[in-house]
């Protein structure tokens, strides 16, 4: 199958790529996610791996709603999940693709192009900036530095909503441990050799957990990270992340 974006046409991409989504009572949420996924250009087929641990009646009635819905546009599989470290781990091991994606379910990629570009860079890691809701956006921005600035000193932070790995540059990492109850996605992220921060403003999330924790909640736990960052046991401990 040819497809067209920015211009140029694409051979089917299914082959390349495989989609990891942790979720748990994200009610449409994932209904929505995985809508924008298959308006993806190229992408047609997909295998999309839902690690689910769904509770609650309306949000396994979405899971299930969302695999029927799209399944002549892309691939669904349903999995047990967990915390999220062990929920893209689970994943992660199903991936026969070259490329494999870690997209959260409230991750929404409103730009149809973002897949395409992603894969054309020759890095172990690629990801990208976040939009959020008003009065948050700033909030993005600082981090936007403080990324770029890891990824200068040779410490590269993907945060786990959009980690797009080579996925034998993922597997060379460990892969994620699914001891970790914190931060996983910095655990894991920092042990690339190369990594891109693709520019665009079509990826768009919920600013739901700065809404509850607060930035300097936040902020303070980005600098533990970093202190600990070769400290596995403080990634085992979620430090009041889910509370």
């Amino acid at each position: 199958t040819l497809t067209l974006c920015g211009g140029f046409l694409f051979i089917g991409m299914k082959d390349k790529l495989s989609i990891i989504i942790p979720c748990k009572n994200e009610k449409d949420n994932i209904y929505e996610c995985i809508g924008l996924i298959a308006k993806q250009v190229g992408f047609d087929g997909t295998k999309v791996i839902i690690a689910d641990t769904s509770d609650t009646a309306e949000s396994l009635e979405w899971v299930y709603k969302t695999q029927l819905h799209f399944r002549n546009k892309l691939d669904i599989r349903i999995i047990e999940g967990g915390f999220p470290a062990k929920a893209r781990l689970e994943g992660s091991k199903l991936v026969d693709t070259p490329y494999i994606l870690f997209l959260d379910a409230d991750i929404m990629l409103f730009d149809k192009c973002v897949l395409l570009e992603c894969l054309g860079y020759q890095t172990d890691l690629v990801t990208v900036p976040f939009q959020t809701e008003k009065g948050f956006n700033w909030i993005f921005r600082l981090f936007d530095i403080q990324q770029t600035i890891s990824n200068w000193i040779g410490t590269p932070f993907a945060v786990g909503g959009f980690q797009l790995w080579k996925t034998e540059a993922y597997w060379k990492t460990g892969g994620y441990d699914e001891t970790h109850l914190f931060a996983e996605d910095y655990w894991v992220s920092q042990k690339a050799e190369s990594m891109k921060i693709h520019n665009t403003n079509g990826v768009w999330t919920s600013a739901r957990r700065f809404k509850k924790k607060g930035f300097l909640y936040m902020f303070i736990l980005s600098i533990k990270c970093y202190i600990n960052r070769n400290n596995t046991n403080f990634f085992k401990n979620h430090q009041n992340y889910w509370i």
